[in-house]
């Protein structure tokens, strides 16, 4: 079985000041394609898992999403760094679909796909539904952001985030 991290994408991997609808307005957070390159070379399956209501509430179009996407991923190339894959959640907030964050969906298919031991895999996300959704899929959660959430670690950047899994990976700390 292979380890993962599942990562949201706004307020993790790029600035979520103002939602983002176009490619252009995707900004990365410094470190955040390091971050990943770092669990890249950790041998860890990296994911986007992603609520992306805009879609469905007609804020921008499956085609502009793809190209956001796009975008993310070439930047995370400049920096020798890539996802394996990425999810996102096209439906409108409150459509009850089980793919949705704090639902578990997205991870639970990916986790499947790709032969994942959730057990021994990370959850990161920036809002209270990520860090519920990773729960409920059985994984280990961090929570990035200045509010105190019931996480197993709190931080403020995914680059802290990667620090302290490398560091328990390393003192050979496992999830029970």
């Amino acid at each position: 079985m292979q380890k993962a991290v599942f990562l949201d994408r706004d307020g993790v991997i790029n600035d979520n000041k103002r939602p983002v609808n176009r490619p252009e307005e995707l900004i990365l957070y410094p470190k955040a394609g390091e971050a990943i390159r770092l669990l890249n070379d950790a041998g860890y399956k990296v994911f986007v898992v992603t609520n992306q209501g805009g879609v469905g509430l007609g804020y921008l179009s499956e085609k502009d999403l793809d190209e956001i996407h796009a975008k993310m991923e070439e930047d995370l190339k400049a920096a020798n760094a890539h996802v394996q894959e990425i999810r996102a959640c096209t439906h409108k907030p409150k459509e009850g679909c089980v793919c949705r964050k704090p639902d578990a969906g997205m991870i639970l298919e990916l986790a499947d796909k790709h032969s994942i031991d959730l057990q021994h895999s990370y959850m990161v996300g920036d809002r209270i539904t990520d860090i519920q959704a990773g729960e409920k899929a059985g994984a280990q959660t961090i929570f990035i952001g200045n509010e105190s959430v019931d996480a197993d670690f709190n931080t403020d950047s995914l680059y802290e985030a990667v620090q302290w899994i490398l560091e328990r990976e390393e003192h050979g700390c496992t999830i029970e």
